[in-house]
């Protein structure tokens, strides 16, 4: 992209659109739920472009029985001898269900490619059937979103230097993590292999500028709001019933249970 590169979203600004879209999500997980409608959203991206820390706002206020993220872990023996797709289309939304993929069946264009965790038959037929999944996917009435979070080299490598120093965000980094800042270029071409083959008509990428987490958080969400034809569906009329008289249960003593110790009242 041409042009200066943009300045950073002041927080309250970002905190204020992103509470809006927020309410606008419900409204979505509403309306999927309402339809039957089946939406699935692919996260991917290099480590650490801010891929979880979206999925993590979109999800927030979401009902987890509607809306779930999908995180799988390496493969195990058995699926490894499945068709590569196959442990994917288990973890697909059924009727008013949306999955969230934290990195997905693209892990096969990417790492494994990059790492040689895959043969060159076993990527190549990927970049083949990849496509052709997806179609169908598209076809049987799936609503497919594909997001990749585009972090550049330095400020990668800033955000892995902050994982190191921070008690509560070292479990992110692996030595695989620190291994991708040396592979950067193999990483690209593999990411442009992967988009010439795979950014079709029916399930385009779209690229989220992600140096900037917040204004990557807020394009990201304001982006797939747009892309959905979703509509208010108007919640169901309650009302809070008055509470009845008591009948004269009488509460247990408290030395009959064991309470968690006031730790607060230390502080």
């Amino acid at each position: 992209m041409g042009g200066e590169k943009a300045a950073k979203l002041p927080r309250k600004v970002y905190e204020k659109e992103l509470l809006r879209l927020q309410i606008e999500l419900v409204k979505l997980q509403e309306w999927v739920r309402a339809e039957g409608a089946r939406l699935v959203v692919v996260f991917e991206g290099r480590d650490a472009a801010g891929k979880g820390g979206t999925i993590k706002r979109v999800a927030e206020h979401l009902n987890p029985r509607v809306a779930r993220v999908a995180a799988l872990p390496r493969p195990t023996e058995r699926e490894r001898t499945q068709w590569y797709f196959q442990r994917y289309v288990e973890h697909l939304p059924a009727a008013g269900e949306i999955v969230l993929f934290d990195r997905s069946w693209y892990n096969r264009a990417g790492v494994e490619h990059v790492m040689g965790f895959c043969t060159k038959e076993e990527y190549e037929l990927f970049l083949r059937q990849c496509p052709i999944f997806e179609r169908m996917l598209v076809e049987d009435g799936i609503l497919l979103r594909k997001y990749w979070f585009s972090v550049s080299d330095t400020e990668q490598q800033e955000r892995f230097r902050r994982r190191l120093e921070d008690p509560l965000r070292r479990w992110k980094l692996s030595e695989m993590d620190l291994e991708s800042i040396t592979r950067w270029e193999d990483y690209s071409r593999a990411k442009d292999t992967m988009m010439v083959h795979t950014d079709i008509a029916e399930a385009p990428w779209y690229v989220v500028e992600s140096d900037d987490k917040r204004r990557a958080r807020i394009n990201m969400i304001a982006h797939l709001l747009d892309s959905v034809p979703y509509h208010e569906v108007p919640p169901a009329v309650l009302e809070l019933p008055e509470r009845p008289e008591s009948t004269g249960y009488q509460r247990s003593p408290r030395d009959l249970r064991t309470y968690v110790p006031d730790h607060a009242a230390s502080l």
